[in-house]
């Protein structure tokens, strides 16, 4: 514990991850989320390890292990830790382990997600319920941690206003993910989906805003930007500034691929009826059919089943983001006792 930190000064948060959008915002989401609640500064650093070692199993890897070209993230002799350490993925592992045992003024060390390594290494741990953990250091949330706010959302809204009052409602958020060691979307399997998606806007005289994933295979993006075409609205081309937050508030209903847990999450905490669409499994029981058994089961989502039928009644929001930084908080409190 750093006994000598000025306790009126903002908190020093430092976000861990190996940069990419996906991993990084789940760290990110729950450092603002703590920011929101306390004054705090927020550091980002990505990481990397070089391509000899980076398979190498975690417990094996060394600080000179690390790609040069990564963010210095230890701090050198004389720098004082951060207060608290938020890390995200596989390649965190080894530098939160070695935050956690630098002994006096060492951080408090949060790893989101399932380390998939004793969670007793860490002092919190905060991973989505579907992957079963439990302990008593560990927090299990529903899904996985965010940066969607709806401040975020309505400046988002209100910056891309000018593309997105004209498209008539329902506006229909589309968000497509693609293959993942669980799911795949072949193209046989996106006609069908961009067919069924077309006709339930159309039914109702809608319009789509789609964003499309670094994971969705080149020949289904083609199919569904095809299919999808002669329906008002747009799919995003990846140019210039991501319209996800806006395409999000700007929605009546929200139809996303089950294939995300940061998807699903984030479309939930909108309170908009959220669509769950299928993807073409290539394994079973896995822990994203928990996930979607958790969302149907409390309301915030239902599998699509080729309408907008179900109600565009308001609904609470999931805010697991915020519980879960209320939570390490508290910990961390009792941490520098």
């Amino acid at each position: 514990m750093d006994l000598t930190r000025d306790s009126a000064s903002p908190l020093r948060v430092r976000v861990v991850s190996d940069g990419r959008a996906g991993i990084q915002n789940q760290a990110l989401g729950l450092a603002e989320a703590v920011q929101r609640l306390r004054p705090a500064d927020i550091e980002i650093c990505r990481i990397g390890w070089r391509p000899l070692f980076d398979k190498w199993p975690s417990a094996l890897k060394q600080p000179w292990m690390r790609d040069p070209a990564g963010d210095p993230v230890l701090p050198s002799d004389g720098v004082p830790w951060p207060d608290i350490w938020i890390a995200t993925g596989r390649a965190s592992l080894p530098l939160s382990v070695r935050a956690a045992t630098a002994g006096e003024g060492r951080p408090f060390v949060v790893q989101t997600q399932d380390p998939r390594w004793r969670t007793d290494r860490f002092d919190l741990v905060v991973a989505p319920e579907h992957d079963g953990l439990s302990g008593s250091n560990v927090v299990s949330i529903l899904g996985s941690p965010h940066r969607i706010t709806p401040v975020r959302i309505a400046d988002s809204v209100a910056a891309f206003a000018e593309r997105l009052d004209p498209l008539p409602r329902p506006r229909v958020a589309v968000l497509i993910g693609g293959r993942s060691a669980s799911h795949d979307l072949p193209p046989d399997h996106a006609a069908g989906l961009a067919d069924r998606i077309a006709g339930a806007v159309g039914a109702v005289g809608g319009s789509v805003m789609v964003t499309l994933s670094r994971r969705t295979p080149p020949a289904a993006e083609t199919i569904l930007r095809s299919r999808l075409a002669d329906l008002p609205g747009e799919v995003w081309d990846g140019l210039g500034d991501n319209p996800f937050f806006a395409f999000l508030g700007a929605a009546d209903h929200v139809l996303v691929t089950e294939d995300s847990a940061n998807m699903a999450a984030e479309a939930a905490s909108t309170g908009r009826p959220v669509h769950l669409l299928p993807m073409v499994a290539r394994k079973t029981g896995s822990k994203f059919d928990r996930l979607r058994e958790a969302l149907v089961t409390r309301g915030l989502a239902r599998p699509f089943d080729g309408t907008l039928d179900f109600p565009a009644t308001p609904r609470v929001p999931l805010a697991e983001t915020d519980r879960a930084a209320r939570l390490l908080l508290a910990r961390y409190d009792a941490f520098r006792g």
